[in-house]
């Protein structure tokens, strides 16, 4: 018999790890679509039940099949999140439209490259200025009723999502993810998680991004379970949908901070389990949230490219500082150099229009770009990354596109990009700025708000009087690091 995987940790006492189908079903809309007709009445997303959630993104998919949208087309999203979002998502998913989730903050430039990239026929968007030239709806998908194409058909191999990341370059690139990564990422963490039809999760995470869409939106949806989906992130109205009776909470550290800073933070103690991801989780908020919760926050370790790679478990002590043990279904190893190497059924194949080689190995793992150890438990540590990105509140900044957009301001010579270590923010952007000219921090940081999404733009400008560079000539970012 075969040595039990590391995954196996996550599993409930009894179950045999040989015994799991982190792909039963094919697909997450075949997976929804059975829930639907198993419990039309039980809740599903705010005051939608499961039958009304089906009935509902069989409506939208009519609309979007009348605005032209086909299987295999792809779709713009970029508007608050919302039930009616929700029910979108999951229309184009049933209908085998593929998602092309993007961050609200963007302006046109940036959701240009998406549009140019990706080509989507459509676009779901609060504000069709943003997309010039593309058929605009709201979330809502108003519009004449067309008739219900095909639902549910997918194959494990069609594509669902693409999402896009900033990578190792400074154009984001987008990650292609089947029906069958996407669906393995979220039974993963429904199986690690013990997440069942009788949990509430306050969903208050922006649902572009992979921790509020691949982890909330679909890990509800395979769980057969319900989210309260809030537009944003409100402190109150986040502990009001606790007290009355929310079960688990996802959350980026930013959010933890606040949360435990409210003077109702003993209302977390009503959680079967808080999750913290997307940038790491000081040791100091972890005891808070311990404090607050009366039990400890599950960090986890995830990305565009893989959905959910590891956490800490359940059942099992969880480790401040660590991510804890592979998922389920996930295959992990460092490098020499420490680089985390991944492999399972949610890993993506590629990126779009991208060949693969230079992002995996020989042996066909995933490069992530995290540099980690094991400790003396099995448990995974980020230590670092190889890649130059900074991630601040759980957002992926590279440092090159605000330092170019720095760098054509008339009174910059130099700037240099950096993120440095925040309790809040998890990193916070911080631009090392040589002077050409008469300038303040206030007049560069509005030029970078009038030119990037305000998570991009340095919270701290510093005046130095020059870079300090290699050998090469390239800007030494440790070194800057140590001095600023």
């Amino acid at each position: 018999m075969s040595a039990a995987p590391r995954w196996a940790r996550h599993l409930p006492a009894g179950a045999r790890w040989e015994d799991l189908d982190l792909l039963e079903g094919v697909s997450i809309p075949a997976v929804a679509a059975r829930w639907g007709d198993r419990q039309p009445h039980r809740p599903a997303f705010g005051a939608l039940a499961w039958g009304d959630l089906l009935a509902a993104s069989e409506v939208v998919a009519g609309r979007l099949a009348r605005l032209g949208v086909r299987r295999g087309d792809r779709v713009l999203f970029s508007t608050a999140p919302s039930v009616d979002l929700v029910v979108a998502h999951l229309a184009a998913l049933r209908m085998g439209a593929v998602a092309v989730p993007a961050n609200t903050a963007y302006g046109r430039d940036e959701l240009g490259h998406i549009v140019s990239d990706a080509s989507p026929v459509a676009a779901v968007v609060d504000d069709p200025a943003r997309v010039p030239g593309l058929p605009t709806v709201s979330a809502a998908v108003e519009g004449d009723d067309g008739p219900v194409p095909v639902l549910d058909r997918v194959s494990g191999d069609d594509p669902a999502v693409i999402g896009y990341t900033s990578g190792t370059t400074g154009r984001p690139k987008g990650a292609v993810l089947s029906h069958a990564n996407v669906l393995a990422g979220a039974r993963s963490v429904v199986v690690a998680w013990r997440w069942s039809p009788e949990d509430r999760l306050v969903l208050a995470l922006p649902l572009f991004h992979a921790h509020g869409l691949a982890v909330g939106v679909h890990g509800t949806l395979v769980a057969g379970a319900s989210a309260e989906v809030l537009p944003r992130f409100d402190v109150d109205a986040v502990l009001d949908r606790v007290d009355a009776g929310a079960t688990l909470l996802f959350g980026v550290p930013t959010m933890w901070v606040r949360l435990t800073a409210s003077p109702r933070a003993h209302v977390l103690s009503k959680l079967r389990l808080c999750v913290s991801g997307s940038a790491p989780l000081s040791p100091s908020v972890f005891a808070r949230i311990r404090d607050a919760a009366g039990h400890d926050v599950v960090e986890r370790y995830g990305m565009t490219e893989t959905v959910m790679l590891a956490s800490n478990p359940i059942e099992g002590t969880r480790r401040a500082g660590t991510v804890g043990v592979p998922l389920p279904g996930v295959t992990m190893r460092l490098g020499d150099d420490g680089e985390v190497l991944v492999r399972g059924p949610a890993v993506f194949r590629g990126y779009l229009g991208q060949p693969s080689a230079p992002y995996f190995t020989d042996d066909g793992m995933f490069r992530t770009g995290d540099v980690g150890e094991w400790d003396d438990e099995g448990y995974l540590r980020i230590v670092g990354r190889s890649k130059e990105l900074i991630i601040t509140g759980g957002f992926n900044v590279y440092p090159r596109e605000v330092e170019d957009v720095l760098a054509a301001h008339p009174a910059v010579a130099e700037a240099a990009v950096v993120g440095l270590p925040s309790d809040e923010w998890g990193e916070e952007v911080v631009a090392a700025v040589v002077l050409a000219g008469d300038a303040d921090a206030d007049a560069l940081r509005g030029w970078c708000r009038e030119r990037l999404a305000a998570f991009k733009c340095p919270r701290q400008v510093r005046f130095v009087p020059a870079l300090p560079r290699n050998a090469m000539g390239k800007v030494d970012r440790a070194g800057l690091v140590a001095t600023l």
